[in-house]
């Protein structure tokens, strides 16, 4: 996996590192929707900025850095969890891993059940590793998506990474409808919190990190980008 990067000149750049641009990179979906959010704004989109203000942890936040499709390596395995964007930023406490997972009405991908059913030799490992990392010691409900435990345990193996003390993983929905709200509401309850629409919440310590997890409203002109 590289180390080297290059800046994206506008939103158009993202496109490239897509696995499928053709089939993914159209108006209207997340990945150009994200894009097209990220790129415009000065630092934090608005919406995110004000959820962060919120938060008792995070209120001072800056952003340093941002990644779109941002591959964090996990154990067990050889595919890595590939954050739609992977941002490092900084408060007064120190700084902060951002694992950013954008909507607009695509699914979370497999639940739980059905990821562990498709049948692979590592899974069983990865999902161990990851359930370490996230201090998830109770039976997991097979209704759980996947992609929010391994996208959190990104967030998580960033932290410590950078040697960051707090963790978030948000995700950035453009959804007018909010559509899967409930499975990030069922990951919440997994995690003891409480998830709350344009918030950011405290998750507690996960993996010697303070994780905290956030659904945000994405602003819809962006649709149309």
């Amino acid at each position: 996996m590289s180390n080297i990067y290059i800046p994206a000149k506008g939103p158009e750049d993202w496109a490239q590192l897509l696995a499928d641009p053709v089939k993914h990179w159209r108006t209207g979906y997340s990945a150009r929707t994200l894009a097209y959010s990220w790129q415009s704004a000065d630092g934090f989109p608005a919406e995110i900025k004000a959820a962060f203000s919120e938060n008792e942890f995070l209120f001072d936040i800056q952003l340093l850095i941002a990644f779109p499709e941002h591959k964090v390596p996990l154990a067990g395995g050889s595919k890595p969890s590939q954050n739609d964007i992977w941002a490092l930023a900084r408060t007064s406490s120190g700084l902060v891993s951002i694992a950013v997972e954008g909507k607009v009405s695509e699914p979370f991908g497999p639940t739980l059940s059905d990821w562990l059913a498709q049948g692979s030799k590592g899974k069983a490992s990865r999902l161990a590793f990851l359930r370490r990392e996230l201090n998830l010691n109770e039976a997991l409900a097979g209704t759980i998506r996947y992609q929010l435990i391994h996208r959190t345990g990104s967030a998580v193996i960033e932290a410590k990474r950078f040697g960051a003390p707090h963790a978030v993983m948000l995700v950035h929905s453009f959804s007018p409808t909010r559509e899967w709200f409930q499975d990030f509401e069922a990951f919440a309850v997994l995690l003891r919190t409480e998830a709350a629409i344009n918030r950011v919440v405290y998750a507690g310590q996960r993996g010697g990190v303070h994780l905290h997890i956030g659904w945000i409203c994405g602003n819809e002109k962006f649709l149309a980008t």
